[in-house]
């Protein structure tokens, strides 16, 4: 019998000693005592299902409101038109499963290293910075040095926000060193991602630690390690989709076509805005048609509804999902190289992302021919009357910042780095922004606010409680 996938990453769930929430609902003598639990899994199985969790955690519901709040998707029905209205509670969220794969990717390490095997370690800790990644980028302070241990620490503390990214590049810093032993145990057959290749998976951890560091502001190390990070898109950290409904589809094809069509869509979202004015406008180098086509398709939900296009382009049931990429990799390079002056390497940064472009490349799928230009830009293309400097900024510095963020902006549709990027850019030095408007209300939503499970579990949540609108401490 077929299993969905989400069932399938239940019972994966299920089937080991995890975290749910941060206490212990687990301690009567019966069920701790119950002769069917799993008592043990072999670190392989248990590497498929941890990679399965993690790849469910970039396509969730929270990923849909991060594309929301950042603008590239509207809410337009029942609980997601309020998520537009940025109205959330604390019964908005959960951190199940969050911590759950958390969980599985630091009980991998413990695996690993019961059997002296460095690289499934090494790829265990790739996964625990990514699903913590996550957790601290929509939530700020979160558990984490007290995290795994729920018998000696019921009750975790919350850690810093700054303390957590430090942890995650020493986690991140650990994982090359393991992925770089000369041998290991071999986890192809298991590894749905990179079919055991564990060069792509040490580069995957530089392009994480380039990704926090450019959160951070640190662009000099976000340089070096985008450096050796994903070396072209045959490099890219994709989930591999199907066309068996309910059992390995795409969760956004599911969502925007089956369960929930015409609750989202992008009437009223600036990003179809922004690629429609780099259509017939006066950067003779750019024609993003394709790209629009790719991305969005009028009538599927509603008749004259803009929706996204779950028919023949981005969002058809068996799409790849990303979860880091060679065009992410690059235009970390190419923004932290212009925040750093250094404009000529910046610049060709971002025509490696433009070349893929021209291509018809995007995330596993190729776009139509029609429509499809990218053209490699030069320096002067960011002068005060170059063509590629629609907003008129004063610095070439600027245009050309101004270009990248808008490159991101196209290529992380529902990655929710999208939304990193909208908070992040309020602060990063020189200021540059996209004009992107507000669904509603004056305030920009900063933040996840903590889960009431956690609320009603742990006295260490801080206090008072943040709302939506506080910016995280990182952005500050």
């Amino acid at each position: 019998m077929k299993k969905s996938f989400s069932h399938i990453l239940t019972t994966a769930l299920l089937s080991l000693t995890l975290l749910s929430s941060c206490q212990d609902l687990f301690n009567e003598s019966n069920i701790k005592s119950n002769p069917n639990a799993v008592t043990d899994v072999d670190v392989v199985t248990l590497l498929s299902g941890t990679m399965l969790g993690v790849a469910m955690l970039h396509e969730d519901t929270d990923v849909r409101i991060a594309a929301i709040w950042a603008g590239q998707l509207n809410g337009l029905s029942r609980q997601h038109q309020t998520f537009a209205s940025y109205i959330v509670s604390a019964g908005t969220f959960s951190w199940s499963p969050l911590y759950p794969v958390a969980s599985q990717a630091r009980l991998i390490q413990t695996k690993a290293d019961a059997v002296g095997d460095k690289w499934t370690k090494g790829v265990g800790q790739v996964l625990e910075a990514l699903v913590l990644a996550k957790a601290t980028d929509f939530y700020g302070d979160i558990p984490y040095s007290q995290a795994f241990d729920d018998v000696k620490y019921p009750t975790p503390v919350f850690d810093k926000q700054a303390d957590v990214y430090a942890a995650l590049q020493t986690t991140l810093d650990n994982a090359i060193q393991n992925l770089s032993a000369p041998a290991g145990l071999a986890f192809g057959g298991q590894d749905f991602i990179y079919k055991g290749d564990v060069k792509k998976w040490k580069a995957a951890a530089y392009t994480l630690k380039a990704r926090l560091y450019l959160h951070t502001g640190d662009y000099a190390k976000a340089v070096t390690n985008a450096s050796s990070g994903i070396g072209s898109t045959a490099g890219d950290a994709l989930t591999p989709h199907g066309t068996s409904q309910g059992v390995d589809d795409n969760q956004n094809y599911d969502f925007f076509r089956i369960t929930r069509a015409g609750d989202t869509g992008f009437d009223g979202a600036y990003l179809p805005t922004l690629m429609k004015s780099r259509v017939a406008s006066g950067n003779t180098k750019t024609n993003e048609t394709a790209l629009y086509n790719h991305f969005f398709k009028v009538g599927i939900s509603t008749t004259g509804a803009l929706d996204p296009n779950t028919e023949d382009g981005m969002f058809t049931e068996d799409a790849p999902h990303p979860l880091l990429t060679y065009y992410e990799n690059q235009l970390i390079l190419a923004e932290a190289q212009a925040r750093l002056g250094v404009t000529d390497k910046a610049l060709d940064a971002l025509n490696s992302v433009r070349a893929g472009l021209a291509n018809g490349y995007i995330n596993g799928k190729t776009f139509s021919t029609t429509g499809r230009k990218y053209d490699a830009y030069a320096l002067s293309d960011f002068g005060a009357a170059g063509l590629a400097n629609p907003a008129k900024l004063a610095t070439t510095q600027q245009a050309l910042l101004y270009e990248i963020i808008t490159q991101r902006y196209i290529v992380f549709l529902m990655q929710y780095e999208s939304f990193n990027d909208v908070r992040r850019l309020e602060k990063a030095s020189p200021v540059v922004q996209l004009p992107i408007p507000l669904y509603a209300g004056t305030q920009k939503p900063e933040r996840y606010i903590y889960p009431q499970n956690e609320i009603n579990t742990n006295p260490n949540v801080p206090n008072p409680l943040p709302t939506q609108f506080l910016k995280l401490p990182i952005y500050q």
